[in-house]
């Protein structure tokens, strides 16, 4: 296929996706451009790739080496940008995605935790008094209230926390920025909570969230502490930072919120991500009319 390089850089510099996703990119287009090499042996280029050839590929991932749906289907995302691209620019005359049917995906419902289980972590169980303890109960709190991402969490700065409006300015995916209104419930918690770590941490790094050394928290420690935590109150599977923000998202329906004011909270571009949050409540609801109703 044509050099990927000004594809790749055009995804880093006019997309700013990011180091990661790029990487993943790359790795698609280039398995797509070995598959096709090996297969016609040089006969066809991969830009000369029609539909036929990209199903036979799709057959190829899923019969023979047993990818799963949903990593065929960021494959098939992959190349279609990477043919998009090239017809931008007059490298190629057609995308041959737009005649390929990608597999069905089984749709998953996102796992959340019940709000009388939230409740019960965030009100009953014992934290601790230290400062560790006191940061712990803090960032699921903060996950929980706001629905926030783990990557917006860890990046979210003193000056990003705004006492007196009232807002926190987050940068969720594509480097966007978004804002999420925050309560005086909320701002009692987190005043309370930098007062401890002021107190107890003098040297430390413009990061809201700390070490107990003042380094920046990783990726690792808090997903480490939300799995410890969340696993005194649920037995689910799943116990992530971004369970606590389907926990947020499916709350907020509950208590009827409207779905495009989800939408903006959670930074999801499209209202079709947010909807897979109405199948999680019906569901709920279908579970609890099971379990209740005396016809049932």
């Amino acid at each position: 296929m044509l050099s990927t390089d000004s594809f790749l850089d055009y995804l880093q510099y006019e997309r700013n996706y990011s180091e990661n996703t790029i990487a993943r990119y790359r790795e698609d287009i280039e398995q797509f451009c070995e598959y096709v090499k090996e297969k016609f042996q040089g006969r066809v280029s991969p830009e000369e790739a029609d539909a036929s050839i990209i199903r036979e590929w799709v057959f190829h991932l899923m019969d023979e080496k047993k990818y799963a749906t949903t990593t065929v289907n960021r494959k098939l995302s992959s190349l279609h940008s990477y043919f998009r691209f090239l017809l931008r620019r007059g490298d190629v005359k057609a995308d041959p995605l737009r005649k390929v049917i990608r597999p069905k995906n089984k749709k998953t419902l996102p796992t959340f935790i019940r709000e009388d289980d939230m409740n019960r972590l965030l009100d009953e169980v014992d934290f601790g008094d230290s400062y560790k303890g006191c940061r712990d109960r803090m960032i699921i709190l903060m996950f929980y209230a706001t629905g926030m991402r783990l990557s917006e969490l860890i990046g979210l700065n003193d000056v990003d926390v705004d006492f007196n409006a009232l807002l926190i300015k987050v940068t969720g995916k594509r480097n966007k920025q978004r804002l999420i209104p925050f309560a005086a419930e909320l701002k009692e918690e987190l005043m309370n909570y930098v007062g401890k770590r002021n107190a107890e941490v003098p040297q430390r790094t413009s990061a809201f969230f700390v070490r107990e050394d003042g380094r920046p928290l990783s990726a690792t420690i808090v997903q480490n502490l939300v799995k410890r935590n969340l696993s005194k109150v649920t037995t689910l599977k799943k116990r992530t930072p971004h369970v606590l923000r389907h926990s947020f998202a499916t709350a907020m329906l509950n208590n009827e919120a409207e779905l495009g004011a989800i939408k903006e909270l959670l930074g999801h571009e499209s209202l079709a991500t947010t909807e897979i949050y109405t199948h999680t409540t019906f569901e709920e609801l279908k579970k609890v009319y099971n379990q209740a109703h005396p016809r049932a």
